[in-house]
């Protein structure tokens, strides 16, 4: 698939990350600017360090930029309240990460409309029963996370993070505790939820074939942008890692 380039879901401009201060100051990102396409599958990746996790959560509203500027669609993050931000999160925003966070005491049903429950909002019927169809779940439903494997663990999450209908999902690592097929069932999943529902993925990884199921790879280095690969292979992706501060 060949990415066109639409609107961003997500703009940053000239975001920096200090931790510390004087001699002791580390930048974690220094004066970042990149958009991130609505329905597009965008991976970031870098060495450990590079900053990959850290302009996520700033992205996400999980952590707060020393300076720059964050949108997502008409929303500048970086000068909303804290409660306008959690609301933010909330409405608009879905999170998938390494570890499942799914709630032991509940069955699957339940942890995937956990988040609208807690937010006095119903899901749509139709687009719940979408979901839970294409990610194989429908008769995992009625059973608790320590009934289920892994793979099928992270596409409850998935499924969570989809269900309120999202401007963006932002994925740390989603395949980190999964085995090879595990690993593809998810990633097949985030693709086709871009390609045949129309959302819109941001996810960082290490791992170069998880990252050429995206449309386009955001490479860092050193807090800087460092590099631009669309339509991914993981042999391009471990080409470029290979060269990053050649």
């Amino acid at each position: 698939m060949t990415m066109t380039l639409t609107r961003p879901a997500v703009s940053v401009t000239e975001l920096t990350k200090t931790y510390g201060s004087g001699d002791a100051a580390v930048h974690a990102l220094a004066g970042v600017s990149v958009d991130f396409a609505a329905g597009a599958f965008t991976t970031i990746m870098g060495p450990s360090g590079s900053g990959k996790s850290t302009l996520m959560h700033c992205a996400a509203g999980l952590d707060v930029a020393t300076s720059g500027s964050i949108r997502l669609g008409e929303h500048e993050l970086t000068r909303l309240s804290d409660t306008a931000l959690t609301r933010l999160r909330r409405d608009r925003i879905g999170f998938v990460f390494q570890a499942f966070n799914l709630l032991p005491t509940l069955t699957a049903g339940q942890n995937i409309t956990l988040p609208l429950d807690l937010a006095g909002r119903r899901p749509d019927p139709d687009w719940h029963d979408r979901l839970v169809g294409v990610l194989g779940l429908a008769d995992r439903l009625h059973h608790r996370p320590s009934q289920l494997s892994g793979g099928q663990q992270q596409r409850v999450a998935c499924a969570r993070a989809l269900l309120g209908r999202p401007d963006v999902i932002f994925a740390d690592e989603p395949t980190g505790n999964l085995d090879s097929r595990s690993s593809a069932e998810v990633l097949d999943f985030l693709r086709h939820s871009v390609r045949e529902l129309n959302q819109t993925v941001v996810m960082v990884t290490h791992d170069p074939v998880a990252a050429s199921y995206a449309d386009r790879v955001v490479l860092l280095s050193d807090g800087r942008l460092a590099g631009d690969i669309v339509d991914p292979t993981a042999d391009t992706v471990l080409d470029a890692l290979r060269h990053l501060g050649d």
